[in-house]
């Protein structure tokens, strides 16, 4: 009877049903990460294609192991501008560093729910300036204050230390946000633990969250080197044009970046040399930047804690 009950019931399909709704959600998804891949490649085609140009013209040795940059004569050679924008960068990162550190640490172990509802809208703030008015910033109020400190006669008009300390301010919100998240997904147990040993909270930040965090704390960092070394207008207006090799940041120096803002203004003649050689600087920067982010995610495999 049983046996019977059971052969008339309906049977239940288990089989794996399709559901369109998912698969497409899914294609999108595929198609939004394989898009943005093919632009990446298509950006590097570009650049490269005519960075050939260039390099047909200019050895790879003149190019890297020159020290003069004057395109009208026939010179060059990366390294003054690849001077400047790594005194740029060294400059704003020795602002950034250690104020968007602090920032980070004030925020996860020290900062009320009330201070932190002060600080982050701030924070958000100062990201959200767009980079010509920081440019203005460094010319107008950054350069006459060094000149007061340094004299006048020592800090010129346009120079890199200014556009360096203002590129440094712009950063400071990403290396904090990024660390003080590094910071936050430490558990909560190595905290309580290290209170409960005796440690003070200074002790328990600085020896234990913070070296739990520091994966997360070294990608910030080189994230925000990547930022600064692609900064534009900041050194486009404040940093000076020409280029100068010089250690002195007190003086005009022209970036990487800033020299491309300015050729590409002017009267350039389609396939020139002097046309090719931004798409030279511009493979140069895409190569620096994407070097930074290998290393980044070295970083963080190698350093990365697992917590259970």
């Amino acid at each position: 009877m049983q046996e019977n009950k059971q052969a008339n019931s309906p049977r239940v399909d288990l089989r794996k049903k399709r559901r369109w709704g998912e698969s497409l959600i899914q294609a999108s998804l595929f198609l939004a990460g394989a898009f943005s891949i093919l632009t990446t490649i298509g950006i590097v085609y570009e650049l490269g294609k005519e960075a050939m140009h260039f390099f047909s013209q200019v050895s790879l040795w003149e190019y890297f192991s020159g020290t003069k940059w004057n395109p009208q004569i026939g010179q060059f050679g990366i390294w003054p501008l690849l001077n400047a924008t790594l005194m740029t960068t060294l400059i704003a990162m020795l602002v950034a560093l250690p104020i968007g550190l602090s920032i980070a640490l004030y925020l996860s172990e020290y900062a009320t729910h009330k201070a932190r509802q002060t600080l982050k809208p701030i924070l958000e703030v100062l990201a959200g300036i767009p980079t010509v008015v920081y440019g203005y910033f460094a010319l107008t109020f950054m350069t006459p204050l060094l000149r007061s400190i340094f004299g006048a006669n020592v800090v010129d008009i346009y120079n890199t230390a200014s556009a360096g300390l203002v590129i440094g301010i712009l950063v400071i919100p990403m290396v904090s946000s990024m660390s003080e998240d590094a910071l936050s997904a430490v558990p909560r147990s190595l905290r309580e633990a290290a209170y409960g040993l005796g440690a003070t909270k200074l002790e328990t930040a600085v020896k234990v969250v913070l070296p739990a965090a520091i994966s997360g704390i070294m990608a910030a960092f080189i994230v925000s080197i990547s930022r600064a070394i692609g900064e534009t207008m900041i050194v486009a207006v404040a940093a000076g044009a020409g280029s100068n090799f010089t250690f002195n940041p007190f003086e005009a120096a022209e970036t990487m970046t800033g020299h491309i803002v300015r050729i590409s203004g002017g009267d350039l003649s389609y396939d020139s040399i002097d046309y090719n050689s931004i798409f030279a600087i511009g493979l140069t920067l895409f190569f620096m930047t994407l070097s930074l982010n290998v290393i980044s995610q070295r970083i963080v495999r190698r350093f990365r804690e697992v917590y259970e």
